[in-house]
């Protein structure tokens, strides 16, 4: 009587198949590279709305500066807070070599006016000419004109 030998040992692959990994690596890559951007703006505020805001494309610059206002009278810098009275100096020390010197405005919607007002006044104080308020367009359901039908 003979034993039978299985011999499925030497016919086990040992490579590692990477191609799936390197797709999620990239989705994941992708992913990130269009979160980054919006992760910019780490102030929350709801911006007014308006019938005929204007498009200012300087503002989503990176090197833009925004200030913003919430609604419970906090100014932040960018997206570090400050106090109204260090506000005129940090701006003018960012003011410095720059060429263009807009200064942009993110206030809330439900934000005391009057904060909003003490931040500008902080900011032409400093020697700021050019202030742009950020709003949004607003949405509005207007009903179709024209067309056909009758009364």
């Amino acid at each position: 009587m003979s034993l039978a030998k299985r011999d499925e040992g030497s016919k086990v692959n040992s490579n590692i198949n990477v191609t799936p990994m390197v797709d999620v690596m990239l989705v994941l890559l992708i992913i990130f590279m269009v979160i980054t951007p919006l992760a910019e703006q780490k102030v929350n505020v709801t911006l007014a709305e308006t019938d005929s805001a204007v498009a200012m494309d300087n503002a989503s610059k990176q090197d833009a500066i925004t200030i913003a206002v919430t609604r419970d009278s906090k100014v932040y810098l960018g997206s570090d807070q400050t106090t109204l009275a260090d506000l005129g100096s940090k701006v003018s020390d960012l003011l410095q070599n720059k060429t263009d010197k807009t200064v942009y405005f993110r206030a809330d919607a439900r934000a005391h006016y009057g904060t909003v007002e003490d931040a500008i006044d902080a900011v032409r104080t400093a020697g700021v000419e050019e202030i742009g308020l950020l709003t949004e367009n607003r949405q509005t359901n207007k009903p179709p004109t024209g067309g056909e039908g009758g009364e």
